[in-house]
């Protein structure tokens, strides 16, 4: 039994204008020229390096059998010292840099409390609307109550509930040989819809539909 070692390679090309993923599987004393992990996409760009998989396996001397490959798992691969190559989005211009492990980390830590923070922050205003609706129609001042709403970005809004009427007129071609509707055919084909989007219609109905 022979054992062989080998390195399995994973580049992502710019995900904005290519999103390639290429995996590229290397034995030992055949891998990247002068130690440097490097790859070209087909589109023309340099790839980001984001991961390696370190495999092995025992073969026969005979060339019968193919080779048991076995891939270690995420916690043996992990390395504190490794880093990878990622695009800043939070400025105007492009920037790249390099993040370690313990920066990831601190971003996903970051990111848990600020959520946090914000739910709080959403529950603590909800609380304040439903405060300055429920006595704003019986308050003295009023104009402080619509100061805290703008401070907030609080819509100051209440839903009344409506009725219209409106007069529909025009044209249709109908077949001079069959019976023809003219209150079913408007009601199967005419609907009524609201540009405004705190309009909401909940019913309409064709009434008196009749030939001029």
């Amino acid at each position: 039994m022979t054992t062989t070692n080998g390195t399995k390679y994973t580049f992502v090309c710019d995900p904005d204008e290519c999103d390639s993923l290429v995996e590229l599987t290397t034995v030992d004393g055949f891998g990247f020229p002068n130690g440097v992990i490097r790859n070209t996409c087909p589109c023309g760009r340099e790839m980001s390096y984001i991961s390696a998989t370190i495999l092995s396996s025992e073969q026969p001397t005979t060339k019968e059998e193919k080779m048991d490959t076995t891939e270690k798992t995420l916690a043996e691969l992990y390395d504190n010292s490794a880093t990878i190559i990622v695009k800043n989005t939070n400025t105007s211009e492009l920037v790249y840099e390099r993040l370690s492990p313990y920066d990831i980390n601190c971003l996903f830590v970051d990111t848990h409390y600020q959520k946090q923070r914000l739910t709080k922050l959403d529950e603590a205003i909800n609380a304040v609307q439903c405060i300055i609706l429920d006595s704003y129609t019986d308050s003295d001042d009023q104009e402080t109550l619509r100061s805290i709403a703008e401070a907030l970005d609080i819509a100051l809004t209440k839903t009344v509930e409506w009725s219209a009427t409106m007069y529909v007129s025009g044209t249709m071609d109908v077949d001079l040989f069959e019976d023809f509707d003219i209150e079913s055919e408007l009601s199967d084909n005419l609907q009524v819809t609201a540009w405004n989007g705190d309009i909401e219609i909940e019913e309409y109905h064709v009434e008196d539909a009749r030939e001029s």
